[in-house]
């Protein structure tokens, strides 16, 4: 397990004192090929162990605040965890030939494996502190990503852009941090296992208070509307590689919150937040697909897809259901895989014609390159929610969750909120459809574009390969939905 927090903090120290470029990517894309392929055994460990953490760690820190390196994982943190692992690789391998125009590469390089380093640890913290710890460490080197390596044309708006996304994500983190306090104080301890036997004994208005201190806190991560606004300026911003990483990771960081403390530790003051939590998904949901039909820019509009599928799963999250938390985990993990292939689609078609604007890119990309077009199409149609995809699941789960959402919520009203994300399906199927004619069809309106070549095909073909296996084979992440059906849900 300290291998795959230490190993790509220990390389983001040292592999940038080999000095030349290449070989540092090289080398950093060989340590993250070894951190992928232990997240996919510790996975199949997880499998196996019907729910219980494994691979667990537990070692003194601080001993004056009994704060400890405690670390594990479960079914609920392992999906996470090899999805942080493979998009860390692809970001890598795309970043071989493809270097940013402004340089620094190895500390393009040094900065990625410190996010990779402080996510996965993230999601296997088994300590408040050091969860907290872990959390922030992610916040800093993304900045440094976006306001450094952003927009060549455009140093003030990538900086302004990079900015926003730290104060509001700090913000929310304060408010994480004071929920965090108040447990501590209720129960005398940071040990999250301790926490989540305690938790009945923290009275109702005391977990509804931290509940709402955790979702509004996770909620600036998420980013759940009306907190949303840092993320079409860091995504429109923000190089390639930084925008996968944004939403395939940190975004992540956000739903995994609520989802374990929650369900696990204050599931009692959950219950009576959770309406608002659904309120605010389906608003996100309808909202989102709205704003991305009003888009002339095709990074920002998949900026704003992430809102509609960040509502869905904040959404499964409100139902306090075994079938809910299910469907938030399957939604999490395909919104990664599909909206980081639609970044890298979308950043070289942008390296290629120099901008993602609709109206530069122009028509008839199936005719000038009809591979890339057609890795878009997929991607788009994915996101959108065709059956037999990834993109599916996650949000036919996520309904029938709030058909039937935990008994002491309102029926009615999560019957209203099924019926408006059923809306924002439809707004979806509509937005990236249009976007897909604008770009892929018609007459050429210039030269040819390059094709799809060989360096990017290795780093997208994983991308296109789980797409289409989590739509075929969905029992890959819904295998543990009986296990799930155990957690402390209910009052």
């Amino acid at each position: 397990m300290e291998f795959l927090v230490a190993g790509p903090a220990v390389g983001a120290a040292l592999l940038p004192l080999l000095r030349d470029s290449r070989r540092v990517t090289q080398a950093a894309i060989g340590l993250a090929s070894a951190v992928l392929a232990v997240s996919i055994w510790m996975w199949v460990d997880v499998v196996s162990a019907d729910g219980a953490y494994v691979w667990q760690s537990n070692a003194s820190w601080i001993a004056a605040l009994d704060v400890h390196w405690r670390l594990g994982v479960d079914d609920l943190s392992a999906p996470l965890v090899v999805l942080t692992a493979l998009l860390t690789w692809c970001c890598l391998v795309a970043l071989l030939k493809r270097a940013p125009d402004c340089g620094g590469t190895s500390a393009l390089v040094g900065l990625i494996l410190v996010i990779e380093a402080g996510s996965i640890g993230t999601f296997v913290a088994l300590d408040l502190v050091l969860f907290f710890v872990l959390f922030e460490v992610v916040l800093i080197p993304m900045w440094f990503v976006i306001a450094a390596w952003g927009d060549p044309h455009d140093e003030p708006g990538r900086r302004r852009a990079a900015s926003r996304f730290l104060v509001v994500t700090v913000t929310g983190s304060a408010l994480m941090l004071v929920a965090f306090l108040l447990l501590r104080s209720e129960l005398g301890t940071f040990d999250l296992a301790a926490l989540t036997e305690r938790a009945r004994v923290i009275e109702s208005d005391r977990q509804i208070l931290i509940a709402v201190l955790l979702m509004v806190g996770f909620g600036a991560k998420i980013p759940m509307w009306p907190l949303h606004f840092w993320l079409p300026d860091a995504h429109s911003k923000a190089p390639t590689v930084g925008s996968v990483l944004l939403a395939g990771v940190l975004l992540k960081l956000g739903t995994y919150g609520l989802l374990r403390f929650w369900y696990d530790v204050v599931p009692v003051g959950a219950l009576e937040v959770a309406p608002y939590l659904g309120a605010l998904g389906v608003v996100g949901i309808v909202y989102g697909a709205l704003a991305c039909l009003a888009q002339p820019d095709l990074k920002r509009l998949i900026a704003y897809s992430s809102v509609g599928h960040m509502g869905f799963v904040a959404l499964a999250i409100s139902t306090m259901t075994p079938q809910g938390l299910a469907a938030a985990n399957f939604a999490n993990v395909a919104h990664g895989v599909i909206t980081a292939l639609l970044f890298f689609v979308v950043g070289a078609v942008k390296d290629r014609v120099g901008d993602s604007g609709f109206g530069v890119i122009g028509r008839g990309l199936y005719a000038r390159s009809p591979h890339l077009a057609a890795v878009l199409a997929v991607a788009a149609v994915a996101s959108l929610g065709l059956p037999g995809l990834a993109g599916f699941w996650g949000e036919m789960l996520t309904m029938l969750a709030a058909y039937s959402p935990h008994p002491d919520l309102p029926q009615t009203t999560y019957l209203v909120f099924m019926v408006l994300a059923g809306l924002g399906v439809v707004l979806t199927t509509v937005y990236f459809v249009v976007a897909v004619r604008k770009v892929c069809q018609g007459v050429p309106a210039s030269d040819a574009v390059t094709d799809v070549e060989a360096d990017e095909w290795v780093a997208w073909l994983p991308l296109v390969a789980l797409t289409v296996l989590l739509g075929l084979a969905p029992m890959v992440m819904l295998w543990s939905a009986d296990v799930v059906a155990a957690l402390p849900v209910t009052p």
